[in-house]
């Protein structure tokens, strides 16, 4: 099976330039049927929103703990933006840390556009800073033809007002975020020094390349988190004890996931393809529930303030889920399948997909899928019906879910389909998503 990591560089390159050329194409586009029309909140909020999943795929540093981390940042300030107009409430006081934003001017007008249009481009030209320069060019097109189409036929007084505005819940959002433990992130996330743990079972790296040979953010755990108190509020019990000796319960774990590799059906793999979501090649794990949220909204031509609603717990879910993921990943610092596999079962295994440099238990699509399934359930009900388009441009068809919890359960065992995950970190980190995200549930938003 051809995937996007067997890719040749000239079809990757290619792939990555189309990519970047959508930027520009979109900011250029900006509400595209509503070009020409003045944008409303809803529809400025909505076009930032497709241009962070665009720019998610070319910023180098933004693995999928990272990019939930702006996603969050970026929903809170849109929430924060809308709730000035009084309709919605503040969420500060209940996120951890976040203190109460700037204040309106009493009796002074506001054009709710422009104050989320500044709101939105304060903080994507800050938590994307570091995106490649077709990207930064797409940031600043896009800004400049939306703050020309939410300004057109106002008073100067309140485009200055309202630009002053947004811009002051952007920085105070961004100020926020500053103290997180995450505002900085060297090497791509991979520590320059750490030690490796070598008791039996452990992880090991499972790539040759050298900055890899350290795991990926060994410290995300220990974060300040959105929602839920800490990291550690959602704790997993400990996955099956560590054995090489066949008919143990780990060694049947690690059997079920190479005889389920022998024997992947048509189906089988392209469930794996599809919930893949490869950094720098995709949206990312978080990206892809945003994505669904967002079709979903613009579909049913929410207003302002649902939107701003769900994208904040949305993104306040999904931070909290990678928090609380990696906080258990590396208590329990357990070897991934490929590595079992090769060394116990059969030293030539290999999986389908490639597996990620950090620790197995729990999964990560599985707490982020389970975490995302709890707050759109309660958003939009049990029984919600939806197909997921995040990758039909890429060729990979659109899939239909009678339910979230039904698409998070998919894309959890998409992980096992794919050789990357034993069934405990699967079905355990589901569990711990739904824990999480009852936490982004609780938030109140209306009185």
């Amino acid at each position: 099976m051809l995937t996007v990591h067997d890719m040749p560089n000239e079809a990757r390159v290619n792939r990555i330039r189309l990519f970047l050329a959508a930027l520009i194409m979109l900011a250029f586009s900006a509400t595209g049927a509503l070009a020409q029309e003045r944008p409303g909140a809803d529809q400025v909020l909505h076009n930032w929103s497709r241009m962070v999943l665009e720019l998610v795929r070319h910023t180098p540093t933004y693995s999928p703990p990272v990019a939930s981390r702006a996603f969050a940042y970026l929903g809170v300030t849109a929430y924060e933006a809308a709730a000035g107009a009084g309709t919605l409430v503040s969420l500060a006081g209940q996120l951890n840390g976040l203190s109460p934003a700037p204040e309106r001017e009493a009796g002074a007008a506001y054009d709710e556009a422009v104050v989320m249009q500044a709101a939105m481009a304060f903080g994507v030209r800050n938590f994307f800073g570091n995106t490649g320069p077709t990207g930064q060019r797409a940031m600043k097109a896009m800004e400049a033809r939306l703050a020309e189409m939410t300004a057109a036929g106002l008073a100067q007084d309140v485009i200055a007002r309202s630009v002053a505005y947004g811009e002051a819940v952007g920085a105070h959002v961004l100020a926020w975020s500053m103290e997180d433990g995450g505002a900085v992130v060297e090497n791509m996330g991979f520590p320059f020094d750490h030690a490796l743990n070598d008791k039996p079972g452990a992880w090991a790296p499972t790539s040759l390349v050298v900055q890899q040979q350290a795991p990926l953010l060994p410290k995300w755990g220990e974060n300040r988190s959105f929602a839920m108190p800490t990291g550690a509020s959602c704790p997993l019990p400990p996955p099956p004890a560590y054995s090489e000796e066949a008919g143990s319960e780990f060694h049947a774990e690690a059997l079920a996931v190479y005889e389920t590799s022998k024997a992947l059906t048509p189906e089988q793999t392209a469930i794996a393809r599809f919930w893949s979501d490869d950094p720098m090649l995709s949206p990312t794990p978080p990206g892809h529930w945003i994505f669904i949220a967002m079709d979903i909204l613009q579909a049913k031509n929410a207003d302002v303030a649902e939107r701003a609603d769900l994208l904040a717990r949305l993104g306040v879910a999904l931070a909290d889920s990678f928090i609380g993921c990696w906080h258990a990943k590396y208590e329990y610092d357990l070897i991934r399948p490929v590595t079992y596999i090769r060394r116990v079962i059969d030293p030539n295994w290999q999986p389908i997909l490639i597996t990620p440099p950090f620790p197995e238990y729990p999964s990560g699509h599985s707490t982020q899928s389970g975490a995302a399934a709890a707050v759109l359930t309660a958003h939009f009900g049990a029984e919600f019906a939806f197909d997921d388009a995040t990758h039909e441009d890429e060729g990979l068809g659109v899939r239909a879910y009678p339910d979230f919890w039904t698409a998070a359960e998919e894309a959890a065992m998409s992980r096992l389909y794919g050789g990357i995950h034993f069934r405990a970190a699967i079905e355990r980190g589901l569990e711990q998503g739904r824990c999480i995200g009852a936490f982004a549930t609780a938030l109140k938003t209306v009185e």
